[in-house]
């Protein structure tokens, strides 16, 4: 819920007061860098709670914590791509692949009831997938439409 917020707060932000500043350059703009901030406040996360974000991975598979951080530097380069004009189509494309491929991992945290911030308290479990799955919609439907359309 919090990305969420992040993102329209930031996007709001810029389309209300960009027309005030120097830096005003319209709603695609506004919709790249709300993108690029959330997904730098989720970067964070990675960094910040990656064991407990490592149990959200499937136990199939290996290096689970290289993976956290992997992901973590991933969205930190997704973030710069979509703020440089000539990158962000491409960029856009891979953050869409990016998007599909982590779900998984969202529905197992979900299915065992994992709190990626702290591995000791119970996650939400099942109920958040009705948040999960639609938000995840929502963010590969704003990637197109604000980077690669």
């Amino acid at each position: 819920m919090k990305p969420l917020f992040v993102l329209l707060i930031v996007y709001v932000a810029l389309l209300a007061f960009g027309g005030h500043t120097n830096f005003d350059k319209g709603n695609i703009f506004a919709g790249n860098i709300a993108m690029g901030v959330m997904l730098l406040f989720t970067a964070i996360g990675h960094f910040k709670f990656k064991t407990s974000m490592a149990a959200m991975i499937p136990l199939f598979i290996p290096k689970k914590v290289e993976i956290v951080i992997f992901t973590g530097v991933l969205e930190i380069l997704f973030a710069i791509g979509l703020s440089i004009e000539s990158f962000r189509y491409y960029t856009g494309i891979a953050l869409i692949f990016f998007l599909i491929i982590i779900l998984p991992a969202n529905i197992n945290a979900a299915k065992h009831q994992i709190n990626y911030e702290d591995l000791f308290k119970p996650g939400p479990g099942i109920k958040y997938l009705w948040f999960r799955i639609p938000f995840q919609i929502f963010l590969i439907v704003w990637v197109w439409y604000f980077s690669i359309r």
